[in-house]
């Protein structure tokens, strides 16, 4: 297998899709009381945006599967969407879609109140298996294999983000 494609998302492009879903959730009419950041892809997006928005900033730690720091906080989360609480969701990208199924289901089942959750996303593949409400840019799978590496990827060795990119490599292929 040769090395994948590995596309810098220049600083400048990462300030514009955060610009851009911070115009489409104002647009929506949709406000949410948290945004929430899913560790470690959305957590540098989530600042940003929680920044450009004034909303508050949370953080779930979901990629590095330590316990105590996802399900639980979303359980918590869950609860205080029953109240009506409304939770945005962030991540770098829609890929596979496994991390927001993921995600939502652990919502969702806790008793989360599905009209008080939404997700944003900075790249959407548009073949996920995840949808989403908020997208900055979108992908076709089918035709763009690029790896996308954001700024604060870009400290990672090359031999790393290889790696990573080959996890799973039908998106690749």
């Amino acid at each position: 297998m040769s090395d994948p494609v590995l596309v810098p998302v220049a600083y400048d492009q990462f300030v514009s899709d955060v610009h851009t879903l911070a115009i489409a959730i104002e647009a929506s009419g949709w406000r949410p009381d948290h945004i929430v950041g899913i560790g470690r892809g959305g957590l540098v997006p989530g600042a940003y945006l929680s920044h450009r928005t004034g909303i508050s900033l949370l953080s779930v730690d979901y990629s590095a599967g330590v316990p105590g720091f996802s399900h639980e906080l979303l359980a918590k989360l869950a609860e205080e969407t029953q109240s009506g609480t409304r939770i945005l969701l962030i991540d770098d990208i829609n890929d596979s879609g496994k991390t927001i199924l993921s995600l939502r289901e652990a919502l969702l089942g806790a008793g989360g109140d599905p009209a008080c959750l939404r997700v944003a996303v900075l790249i959407d593949n548009i073949r996920s298996v995840a949808q989403v409400d908020y997208r900055a840019r979108t992908i076709d799978r089918a035709d763009d294999k690029s790896w996308f590496i954001f700024p604060w990827e870009a400290m990672a060795p090359r031999e790393t983000l290889i790696s990573e990119a080959e996890e799973v490599p039908e998106r690749l292929a």
